[in-house]
């Protein structure tokens, strides 16, 4: 067993190391095979980007599970909210620069949203991350993160229950809100 680093892991891709179907992901050097959805996560996926595309300012756009580029990793979280055209990523992932906040809707994933992808969101950078926890019917709004340290993490963390609203931010700008219980199958 080894790591493997975001250069290796494009190449490996490029030269059809994968089967059409297997679906991975690179977590901190680590190829990982992607969790199996189910209904209410397919379902509270649909809700969440349409809300969110209703809501977001011109320049910026909702990616569906695909991937993002990180100094190690190459998560390919649920919703990646971030800059520019389609075109902008043609020949490239997002990486953190590029991105206002990333959502993961977890269930069975929970342990591993709030643990591996939480710190490599926030080794990263990226500003915000919310975790939908369908299990408890509320969603995890995680700021504040502290970067490439010893430990990265996120410094704050508020959860939303299905009667509040979630401030929708964009850098510095609020765009909105939602109701929780809009994103929850």
């Amino acid at each position: 067993m080894r790591r493997w680093t975001v250069d290796e892991y494009h190449r490996m891709i490029e030269a059809g190391v994968f089967a059409g179907d297997e679906r991975f992901e690179l977590l901190e050097g680590w190829i990982v095979p992607k969790v199996s959805r189910n209904p209410p996560h397919d379902a509270s996926l649909d809700r969440t980007q349409e809300e969110l595309r209703r809501r977001l300012p011109q320049g910026w756009r909702v990616r569906i599970q695909s991937a993002v580029t990180t100094a190690d990793s190459e998560p390919e979280p649920d919703i990646a909210v971030v800059r520019g055209e389609a075109r902008t990523y043609s020949k490239r992932h997002p990486g953190p620069a590029d991105i206002a906040f990333i959502i993961e809707i977890a269930e069975s994933s929970l342990l591993q949203d709030r643990r591996n992808k939480a710190r490599i969101y926030a080794a990263a950078g990226i500003p915000i991350y919310w975790i939908l926890n369908l299990a408890a019917s509320l969603v995890e709004v995680y700021t504040d993160p502290t970067g490439p340290s010893g430990a990265p993490a996120y410094r704050a963390h508020r959860d939303f229950r299905a009667d509040e609203e979630i401030a929708i931010q964009i850098e510095e700008h609020l765009i909105g809100t939602i109701p929780v219980a809009d994103l929850l199958p």
